[in-house]
């Protein structure tokens, strides 16, 4: 599915979801689930390809692959939890959608503390001690 196609699903599914919301608010939510789903699904593969880029820029620089592995988990989660948070926001959440990103970033801060410490030190080894 190309972006044009995402982009007709995509104003379509608005469309649905502004003449269903007074008649059956329910449904109209669904069919914007449904689209959220339908969209992620379609670009898999390419988020797909952009891992395999970035796992093979890495092998070039010769980068640990403990460090690639957690920015490709980091990426993911920012990912998910925006995916989560903004289906819970469209279904008038807000409370518990704040508390999806709040724990996505939290994930994230947990990811990187062995990438914050790495980059602390090797800039401890560059000062000279006194």
């Amino acid at each position: 599915m190309d972006i044009l196609q995402i982009v007709t699903l995509g104003l379509v599914a608005s469309l649905l979801y502004i003449i269903l919301k007074n008649v059956n608010q329910t449904f109209a939510f669904f069919v914007v689930l449904l689209t959220g789903v339908v969209i992620f699904l379609s670009i898999i593969q390419q988020i797909n390809h952009i891992f395999q880029l970035i796992q093979a820029l890495g092998a070039k620089a010769q980068v640990d692959g403990m460090y690639l592995e957690t920015i490709l988990k980091i990426i993911g989660i920012a990912y998910i939890a925006e995916l989560g948070a903004n289906i819970t926001k469209d279904a008038g959440l807000t409370s518990v959608a704040n508390k999806i990103e709040l724990a996505g970033k939290l994930f994230i801060l947990l990811l990187a503390i062995p990438i914050i410490t790495a980059v602390i030190e090797a800039i401890l080894q560059f000062i000279p001690t006194v």
